[in-house]
């Protein structure tokens, strides 16, 4: 049997309500008030940056107005503003305002009198291409015609409505991506996307023309999406509503606002990539389903470097209504009467396993680099885990579409024997947590805690942690697993598994037998998790969950295979790529991280393309595409 290869993380980037991604900065403000005071500065320092109150130019610290500051000074007198605008919170203005939402209001109007017609002014211009049934034009004095409407006249009026919902999680306050690079018009999704993943490669510490020197063309891979499309109006939300708006669609809405347009924007913009591509939906899962496709491309040989990542915008006003009109969100009246307050506390919105009323949206982009284990190796890459293996399967029949079924019991059940199967029993038992899907809904409180508690049973897990980040960041819908992986990789950096906080007490009906549901931070140390289980229970019945194993656990693993001699040898590559990777992050430190974006720039053709007898090569990459294919069907023919 071939030898399977494993699936590095060999970097990872992105933003979320909590920051950024890299460097475990956005992991760090989830355990803030467990950090040193070094490393607390240190995150309000990263976080200031992104929202736009610190710069610094020719050597000195800027405030927003320009004006020189003592950094530390400035960001201790300023660290609750700081952190009041991150995680979940009320909603803010800089998206819309949701107290003052935008809509037409329907109108019947007649005359002032019974049976007397209608007259009214407008702009000639403005004039119907086919008058209305009961229209009369009565004069048109140039630029003014006078119109007489017999019987009623329907219109629509401007107006505006407050939203019932005000509690999401948004990115830190201030943070404008469309300003750090050309956006042109871009939905705010791809925007988010290019600086993810432009975080994720700055971060790898390696050249990306060294990578495109040593893999061939065709074995680098991007996997990422969004669940909801582009849905804001620079996407389909304006393809949708322009004309209703009295504006026209432009060209860019319907083309940007495809799913797979966060892949289709990192080949064409930031790597010139032109291996395997696309995304898999499926709703909330729909990460853990990009991620599956990756690690088995990179098992299987297919490919030995993938980006795999999601990008999720999906707090505008449709969006929120109408996830609010199907009882799914948390709403200021419940969160209210939950808590019997005069006022809503948006900050504990989100209450996994505890008494809650709706789950609680939010935006975000997270991205990862996955290598397979000899060039892991041969290139000195960073080691932050390993993807054991990701399952996926469905409901079955279901009564309503968006109701959960049996498939995650499949899911949860594989994904820990798998762990077993590679770590053992005892560290399985003793050494393994669980990120739950935790979206704060009463129906989710009892369905995922049994879950749990009868895959605990069987394996014979006495008190399983349990974890839930939507606590912290909310539910970014496709983004939400990769949330879950890109802000775990700090347990094996800082040794804390982020508690739920927000949750004070478990509920009554959430299934308690063989778990450790975390209400608080958990200190477990560094090298004592040798493996985590993400869950994800998405619309529609996609379910999905992935077993990461420990870095530790991946070194071992790599010395088994290769030898003691190919880690060492790793171990002193590795050095250049950890200072190349320090450089990135002490100048993220000191300036806005800017997106890679490549414009028309070194568009190939088909003169680019070089036909050998076996291979095809393209400019640009030292690898040539393999051409000499096997029949994998030679048994059945003849």
């Amino acid at each position: 049997m071939p030898m399977q290869r494993l699936p590095l993380i060999v970097s990872f980037g992105g933003i979320s309500p909590a920051g950024r991604s890299a460097f475990h900065y956005a992991y760090q403000r989830l355990i803030f008030e467990r950090l040193s005071a070094n490393q607390q500065l240190a995150t309000l320092r990263n976080l200031a940056l992104l929202m736009g109150l610190v710069k610094r130019e020719q050597g000195q610290w800027l405030d927003s107005a320009n004006n020189p500051i003592a950094l530390d000074a400035y960001l201790g007198a300023r660290r609750q503003q700081i952190l009041d605008g991150t995680l979940i919170r009320k909603l803010e203005h800089n998206l819309f305002d949701p107290a003052a939402i935008p809509m037409h209001t329907p109108l019947n109007l007649h005359g002032a009198q019974a049976g007397q017609p209608l007259e009214f002014r407008l702009a000639t211009r403005k004039l119907p291409a086919k008058l209305p049934s009961g229209w009369k034009i009565l004069r048109s004095e140039g630029e003014d015609t006078l119109v007489r409407v017999s019987g009623a006249l329907d219109v629509l009026i401007r107006d505006t409505f407050p939203s019932p919902v005000n509690s999401a999680g948004q990115l830190p306050s201030g943070f404008t991506p469309e300003k750090l690079y050309p956006s042109r018009s871009h939905p705010r999704g791809l925007q988010l996307t290019l600086y993810a993943a432009s975080d994720a490669l700055n971060a790898l510490g390696l050249d990306w023309e060294l990578i495109r020197q040593k893999v061939a063309p065709d074995q680098i891979t991007v996997h990422a999406g969004s669940s909801l499309n582009q849905l804001d109006y620079d996407g389909y939300g304006g393809l949708l509503k322009a004309r209703l708006l009295g504006k026209k669609i432009t060209s860019k809405q319907l083309p940007l606002g495809f799913g797979e347009m966060p892949a289709d924007f990192i080949n064409a913009y930031i790597l010139g990539n032109v291996g395997a591509t696309g995304t898999n939906l499926g709703a909330c899962a729909s990460f853990h389903y990009n991620l599956s496709q990756a690690v088995k491309d990179i098992q299987s040989g297919r490919c030995r470097l993938a980006l795999v990542g999601a990008a999720e915008a999906p707090l505008t006003p449709d969006v929120i209504e109408a996830f609010a009109n199907m009882g799914a969100l948390a709403d200021d009246e419940g969160l209210k009467a939950l808590d019997g307050l005069a006022a809503p506390d948006h900050r504990r919105a989100c209450r996994p396993f505890g008494n809650n009323i709706g789950f609680t949206l939010a935006e975000s982009a997270q991205f990862i680099v996955l290598c397979d284990d000899a060039l892991a190796l041969e290139l000195g890459a960073n080691i932050h885990g390993a993807v054991n293996d990701v399952f996926v399967n469905a409901d079955g029949f279901k009564k309503s579409i968006a109701s959960p079924g049996v498939g995650n019991y499949l899911t949860m059940a594989k994904a820990a024997a798998s762990t077993q199967a590679v770590v053992g029993e005892k560290a399985l038992r003793e050494r393994s947590f669980v990120q739950a899907h935790g979206t704060g809904t009463p129906q989710n409180r009892v369905t995922e805690s049994a879950i749990f508690s009868e895959v605990a049973r069987h394996f014979g897990i006495r008190n399983w942690p349990i974890a839930a980040l939507k606590s912290y960041l909310g539910h970014s819908i496709a983004s939400a697993g990769a949330d879950q992986l890109a802000l775990t990789l700090g347990v094996w950096r800082h040794g804390i598994i982020p508690g739920i906080l927000t949750t004070g007490q478990i509920a009554e009906d959430v299934h308690r037998e063989g778990l450790d549901i975390l209400l608080d931070h958990r200190e477990v140390g560094a090298q004592n998790i040798d493996a985590v289980l993400l869950n994800s229970k998405g619309f529609g019945g996609n379910n999905a969950t992935a077993s990461i194993l420990a870095p530790h656990i991946a070194r071992r693993m790599l010395q088994k295979r290769h030898g003691k001699a190919a880690l060492t040898q790793w171990e002193k590559a590795n050095e250049a790529v950890l200072e190349a990777a320090e450089r990135y992050h002490q100048r993220s430190n000191e300036e806005p991280t800017r997106p890679l974006y490549f414009y028309d720039h070194d568009v190939r053709d088909g003169g680019d393309i070089t036909f050998n007898e076996n291979s095809l090569s393209l400019r640009g990459y030292g690898t040539s595409i393999d051409l000499a294919l096997r029949n994998p069907y030679a048994d059945m023919c003849e």
